[in-house]
């Protein structure tokens, strides 16, 4: 056992490897996989993401998502066209494509989104606070009880563009 040992220390310049995969991709096979399982990964990447405004450009399905998507931006006058003022910075955005599937693996819809690169932002120089207004689950189920309780009925409702719903007391300027 120690001669083995010694043995591949010598074949590995004294440097143990790890036999452990690295990345669990290399584990990923269609073996296991069921009929429809299969179905839906071949048609989930048939369709590929563009990664930039240049890839997306001139096709019609996602010239079409960011015309929706920028179609609400313009409706609630999001933004308006200004010179940068003096000593202020611009913040960079850039599209973000993906294509939503159905339970089947078909394709649902083709999703652009229009994001700016807040990571570029200094914490007390371009901005004091960030957070997002969402209801805890311990309030979801408080609520639940009570109208069950008392015999009320639920609704539930999602609002498209929700950020633009509401105001910011800063100044952005992007680009």
């Amino acid at each position: 056992m120690a001669k083995k040992v010694l043995e591949t220390l010598n074949n590995n310049n004294g440097v143990r490897r790890s036999t452990q995969v690295k990345y669990l991709v290399q584990r990923l096979t269609y073996d296991g996989f069921i009929a429809h399982h299969y179905a839906y990964m071949v048609r989930v990447i048939q369709e590929v993401e563009p990664i930039c405004f240049e890839h997306a450009v001139g096709n019609p399905k996602w010239d079409n998502a960011m015309d929706a998507e920028m179609a609400p931006l313009d409706v609630n006058a999001t933004w308006e066209l200004v010179a940068l003022p003096k000593d202020n910075k611009t913040i960079e955005c850039k599209w973000v494509y993906k294509v939503k599937h159905n339970a089947d693996g078909s394709v649902n819809r083709y999703k652009a989104r229009l994001v700016a690169k807040g990571y570029a932002q200094t914490c007390g120089i371009d901005y004091e606070e960030t957070y997002s207004p969402i209801a805890k689950m311990t309030t979801v189920r408080t609520i639940i009880v009570m109208a069950t309780s008392k015999g009320w009925s639920l609704h539930q409702m999602d609002v498209n563009n929700v950020f633009l719903h509401g105001d910011l007391q800063e100044e952005v300027y992007m680009e």
